[in-house]
């Protein structure tokens, strides 16, 4: 699992990082924002971002005292477009079988 689709979509097989993923991408947060709604320590959301963070979805950033968590939206293009070419190739499929139905409809006619 060494590259990169692989290393994102393992990180976000984990509820917990999709949830962060999903408020990250309202907005960046620092890990004690990030942790608030949790009923885990901060150490607990630091491991989750780290994850997130070796697959490449997030960065932090340093403004004044504070470490924000900023999402790397680009990399879920990445994702989107893996996602959108099986999606195609299912809805080929599809109406190749639509078009065959139909014919075997016509003939039965």
């Amino acid at each position: 699992m060494t590259d990169q689709l692989s290393r994102v979509f393992s990180a976000l097989a984990d509820p917990t990082r999709r949830d962060l993923v999903a408020r990250l991408a309202v907005g960046d947060a620092t890990v004690g924002e990030l942790a608030a709604p949790y009923d885990v320590s901060v150490q607990a959301v630091s491991k989750h971002l780290r994850v997130l963070e070796d697959a490449g979805l997030v960065t932090k950033g340093r403004v004044a005292q504070t470490r924000p968590v900023h999402l790397e939206a680009e990399v879920l293009d990445l994702m989107t477009a893996w996602i959108e070419r099986y999606r195609r190739q299912a809805e080929e499929r599809y109406a190749r079988l639509d078009a065959v139905l139909e014919e075997m409809k016509e003939n039965e006619s």
